[in-house]
């Protein structure tokens, strides 16, 4: 089983076209995102979105692949160098 870390997943929309298409992709990716925060800029146009996620690291790169893939988008992660010891659902507290 691949090691899953915990980082956040910084995402710039400036084509505001693309918008839709962020989000299906995280909806796609909604079993690794813990929280999201999206402030928008209507004076630019542009919009910010915050991700906490966890996941493995093929997982984070398909995210940030898939939507530096989107025209006028740009991603960038930054991940814990921690490794999970197990799954958070299987913790017991």
């Amino acid at each position: 089983m691949a090691e899953e870390r915990l980082g956040f997943v910084g995402i710039v929309v400036e084509d505001r076209a693309s918008v839709r298409a962020v989000n299906e992709i995280l909806s796609g990716f909604a079993s690794i995102i813990r929280g999201r925060m999206g402030v928008p800029d209507p004076q630019g146009g542009e919009a910010v979105i915050g991700l906490i996620v966890r996941g493995t690291n093929d997982q984070l790169g398909a995210l940030t692949g898939r939507l530096g893939g989107l025209a006028g988008v740009r991603a960038k992660s930054a991940l814990t160098s921690a490794k999970a010891v197990q799954p958070l659902q299987e913790r017991k507290e």
